[in-house]
């Protein structure tokens, strides 16, 4: 099996998944170009997957589709995507080829957010990301961390591929919460040499993410002692932290 990040507009991630006859899918396609290039000499993909409507996860499809008519297209059961015609949903498994995933609805980003968990993998669009976590666009906080409470308790070892390259950013920002943690300073500097290297700090992982991320990591003490220096009304819920956490990380500059 052989999964790999394809770089896309300023700092999306498509993802493309393949096994070793030649069969492949692939997640996301904000823009058609990574997805054509990557597939040069292939035969069509088994299937796209969407997690959710925003352009710079669905903007490649028409593209895609014109290249190869008839690929089938799996995602949420929303109308602002008009190229579904698999509306797939929470608790629902679908079989692609080789491989078979589960759905997990995890709003909070956008309200039909969902997430493809299978064969150790997590493609988790704009939940989670690595040391951080989507913008509130059209859930409350309850419903985000509620999405994120369920990630975090997949099995440690599931590979988190999000859709942004964001680790970086969010690093400096964990590092402002979180500031004696040693598995985030760890992180932080491997994701820097990955950077200078050229290379994806993706896909993740769901221990490190619970090692680091101070967004799966609301219940600590040193993260909610953050919290709370800014709203102390935030020490004692969980919901209201986490919703300090997020307007917090909303208008840091590093």
């Amino acid at each position: 099996m052989q999964l790999s990040p394809l770089p896309a507009l300023s700092d999306n991630y498509i993802w493309r998944l393949a096994d070793d006859d030649g069969r492949w899918l692939v997640v996301d396609p904000g823009e058609p170009g990574p997805v054509l290039a990557a597939a040069e000499g292939a035969a069509a993909p088994l299937a796209i997957l969407l997690t959710h409507h925003h352009a710079d996860h669905v903007g490649g499809v028409p593209d895609l589709l014109r290249r190869w008519p008839g690929v089938p297209v799996f995602g949420p059961a929303d109308d602002r995507i008009g190229t579904i015609d698999h509306p797939v949903g929470d608790g629902q498994r679908i079989g692609i080829g080789p491989w078979t995933f589960d759905v997990l609805a995890v709003p909070g980003h956008t309200v039909s957010h969902i997430a493809f968990l299978g064969h150790g993998l997590l493609f988790c669009g704009d939940t989670l990301f690595s040391l951080g976590c989507g913008r509130l666009f059209e859930g409350t906080p309850r419903d985000m961390l509620g999405a994120l409470d369920r990630l975090a308790a997949l099995p440690a070892q599931t590979r988190v591929c999000c859709g942004h390259e964001y680790t970086l950013a969010n690093a400096a920002f964990a590092r402002v919460v979180d500031p004696d943690n040693p598995a985030l300073r760890r992180r932080h500097e491997e994701a820097i040499a990955m950077r200078d290297q050229g290379r994806p700090t993706l896909p993740t992982t769901l221990a490190d993410e619970r090692a680091c991320n101070p967004f799966l990591r609301i219940d600590a003490p040193a993260v909610r002692a953050a919290v709370a220096a800014r709203r102390p009304l935030a020490e004692g819920d969980r919901v209201e932290a986490f919703a300090e956490l997020r307007r917090w990380k909303d208008g840091f500059r590093a």
